[in-house]
């Protein structure tokens, strides 16, 4: 689907057009929006558009990283979508000219048609529609970023919830809750850590450092900041909790292991006694006591008990 938006050289809004109606000469600046083109429309970017084949080569193929190219008056740009549920990368190209804005993705995405319906509005009134091009790109931008927030703001809910309930799961089921969200970060760390190198470039570039919108562009490079400082907040925590999950879990071991081998340490002089009295050798004088068992179990009796209250004021059943 192409829907298309043209600001005349009054700047009042015409949408609705198909590509064939519109003469670039007849408007002040278009915009063309491709979701989730056909073949036959996709390749209007390059008998209508005349854009270079490398830039539509980019749109065609694999998930390219965000990066922007400059092309005589063209400036091609490779964004990064977010989908909420995988926290997968969606790539969005945009074409940015003097008198245009071509913007082509392979997914219909909700941040788009936000940035189309607050464009649409606002689009011819006052100095905007002398700039409209720019600040569609950055419209269009600020959109996609902003939807990288909720994803975030989840993860950092989930974290919170982690944190308070960690008493009440296992310690296999709290490091698989852990090691889950430290891969949803990396996720999201995959899309926004490029993003943000784009903005510092779109911002630092010399053909952007005297532009009208340069501020805008430098809001949405401060909130991509934001997003990584966050991020990478976020991954120390997740860090902190799993080494205190894996030492918790060593203690537990530990406790075990003393345990087992305090109770071990208890049987092993009773083991040696039932071991002599049990080799049933004829010239044992003991085997002939009346009163031989009794004692003997008696002597196992106090040297357990002696043993286990020595451990106890040791303090090794603690």
């Amino acid at each position: 689907m192409i829907r298309t938006l043209a600001i005349t050289p009054s700047y009042e809004t015409v949408t609705g057009l198909s590509l064939e109606d519109i003469r670039m000469e007849d408007y002040a600046w278009i915009w063309a929006d491709f979701s989730n083109p056909t073949p036959e429309e996709a390749r209007m970017l390059e008998s209508y558009f005349h854009f270079h084949p490398l830039a539509v080569e980019d749109c065609l193929h694999i998930l390219q990283r965000p990066k922007l190219d400059y092309y005589e008056q063209t400036k091609f740009f490779v964004l990064h979508a977010l989908q909420p549920d995988t926290l997968q990368a969606v790539e969005v190209d945009l074409f940015l000219g003097p008198a245009f804005v071509v913007s082509f993705h392979q997914q219909e995405l909700s941040e788009m048609d936000d940035a189309w319906e607050r464009v649409t509005s606002v689009a011819g009134k006052g100095p905007l529609g002398q700039d409209g091009p720019s600040f569609t790109a950055y419209t269009i931008m600020d959109k996609l970023v902003d939807q990288y927030f909720p994803s975030l703001f989840a993860i950092e809910d989930e974290l919170a919830e982690l944190e308070s309930q960690g008493e009440k799961d296992s310690v296999e089921d709290l490091m698989n809750q852990v090691f889950a969200l430290r891969s949803r970060l990396l996720r999201l760390r995959r899309t926004v850590v490029p993003m943000r190198d784009l903005l510092y470039r779109i911002v630092n570039s010399q053909h952007m450092e005297h532009h009208a919108h340069h501020a805008y562009f430098s809001d949405i490079y401060d909130h991509l900041l934001k997003l990584a400082d966050m991020i990478e907040a976020d991954r120390e925590m997740t860090a902190d909790l799993r080494d205190s999950y894996i030492s918790v879990n060593s203690n537990r071991m530990n406790t075990i292991m003393k345990t087992l081998t305090v109770i071990t340490t208890i049987f092993m002089p009773l083991t040696l006694i039932a071991g002599i009295y049990g080799m049933n050798f004829e010239n044992m004088p003991e085997l002939g006591w009346h009163y031989g068992y009794f004692l003997v179990l008696l002597l196992m009796f106090v040297l357990g008990g002696g043993m286990v209250t020595w451990f106890i004021r040791r303090g090794w059943f603690k």
